[in-house]
């Protein structure tokens, strides 16, 4: 797939792309740069392998965020989305999931599920205005430096 070459706002040229095996080592320095627990290695690569929706967003030759979506049974399930810190707050992540959408929209899938910590304020309110609700809890879901951190499911509908 060719690269898309997206307007974000104050970025003047955003490309996404497919996720490439050479792109795991800059994916791992965002991913281990924003969360506690962060994905490992394996399981980047786990995703590419499978053939999961793995894209990747640049600036020039500067990896600022990405995104994984898996899609089956008419669903797609975003699994992971983010954007550099230095780089937040600029439409990146808006951009990334639109494309992450349609693309599971053009695989069949009517229906995208994501969770969310209930503690990344930012992330609920960039689900919610791409038109995600809360359709549920998972207690105890995610791993917490003081345990575990619970889970808001949000769904939306593709057009």
């Amino acid at each position: 797939m060719a690269a898309v070459r997206q307007e974000a706002i104050g970025i003047p040229e955003l490309d996404i792309r497919s996720m490439q095996d050479a792109d795991i080592a800059q994916v791992l320095r965002i991913e281990r740069a924003s969360y506690a627990f962060p994905w490992t290695e394996g399981i980047f690569r786990d995703c590419l392998r499978v053939n999961y929706t793995c894209r990747v967003a640049e600036i020039g030759v500067v990896t600022t965020g990405y995104g994984i979506l898996s899609v089956a049974a008419g669903e797609a399930h975003l699994l992971n989305l983010c954007v550099a810190d230095a780089y937040r707050c600029r439409g990146i992540g808006r951009r990334l999931l639109a494309h992450l959408l349609q693309a599971a929209g053009d695989a069949g899938a009517r229906e995208a599920f994501l969770e969310a910590r209930p503690s990344n304020i930012s992330a609920i309110r960039l689900y919610q205005s791409l038109g995600f609700l809360q359709i549920g809890m998972r207690r105890g879901y995610y791993q917490a430096l003081d345990g575990r951190e619970d889970a808001i499911v949000l769904k939306r509908r593709i057009d």
